[in-house]
């Protein structure tokens, strides 16, 4: 049997993670190691300080929302771009008749 390509590997990594969650009972419980490692990660940075580890925590999760909704606005305007371009695409009559070569005066063809 072939060794598996890396998008089954990918998911049988989700379908497993699914299983996993499925066969948690306290979900909160289970994630709590992580949360307090993250809360320690904040409380070190402020030098045991908890107002300003607090400060810290919420300017980190700030950045975490400017980096989103920046990925959004950028995914729109992506996406606003390809579709002008494949309406200015079917405007000229397709993929194909945009490619095809131009008759030149001379008898030549020269492509767009």
């Amino acid at each position: 049997m072939p060794a598996a390509s890396h998008t089954e590997r990918s998911q049988i990594g989700v379908i497993a993670a699914h299983t996993s969650w499925a066969n948690t009972a306290n979900r909160s419980a289970r994630t709590a190691p992580a949360r307090a490692a993250l809360d320690q990660k904040f409380l070190d940075a402020a030098n045991g300080d908890p107002v300003r580890a607090a400060h810290l925590r919420k300017a980190h999760f700030a950045r975490l929302a400017l980096k989103s909704a920046q990925a959004r606005r950028k995914v729109r305007e992506l996406t606003a771009t390809a579709e002008s371009v494949e309406s200015e695409l079917d405007a000229l009559g397709g993929l194909d008749q945009a490619l095809r070569p131009i008759p030149t005066a001379g008898g030549g063809q020269h492509a767009c």
